[in-house]
């Protein structure tokens, strides 16, 4: 299991490429980062 920083980062690289590919969704993927960021951070698994 990677840890916190490296799936933190696996995160931003992968919103940044659907960004890239797909920028009219660009609201649905920041909406999704931070709700996943976010439930990590309660789950304790990224400080």
């Amino acid at each position: 299991m990677p840890n916190p920083l490296q799936s933190s980062a696996l995160l931003a690289l992968g919103a940044g490429v659907l960004i890239l590919l797909k920028p009219k969704l660009l609201n649905y993927i920041v909406a999704a980062y931070l709700i996943s960021d976010g439930a990590l951070r309660l789950l304790g698994r990224r400080t």
